[in-house]
């Protein structure tokens, strides 16, 4: 199981229709089946996003885990799964990312410890 975790900038003024969707995401309903049939369709097992407030604007702290996150990457980007095409203009507007024409995050580990 691999697992990367990433920042997203958040359009100024678009915080709370991230968070707005993001629960919406995560509550029982129609939106919350429509994504985890996405998500797992798109090969993740898991997906945690926090918010950050600094200085220089709020942030979006995205965590995923999946076997293969380089072929779910490209499913989220081409798939023309209803969820998944909302879920691109959806990010384009509140992040200015296109999931579509971007490249994946550049993220390097650093440090995993653990003190069990």
């Amino acid at each position: 199981m691999a697992t990367i975790a990433f920042v997203m900038p958040l359009v100024p003024g678009k915080e709370g229709a991230d968070a707005d969707a993001l629960r919406r995401m995560g509550a029982p309903g129609p939106d919350h089946d429509a994504y985890v049939a996405a998500r797992r369709s798109q090969g993740l097992t898991r997906e945690a996003v926090w918010h950050q407030k600094t200085p220089t604007g709020t942030f979006a702290i995205v965590m995923l885990e999946g076997d293969d996150l380089a072929a779910s990457f490209g499913n989220i980007a081409s798939s023309d799964d209803p969820f998944a095409v909302q879920f691109r203009d959806f990010v384009k507007d509140v992040h200015n990312i296109d999931l579509a024409k971007d490249p994946p995050p550049d993220v390097e580990l650093l440090l995993d410890a653990r003190f069990d």
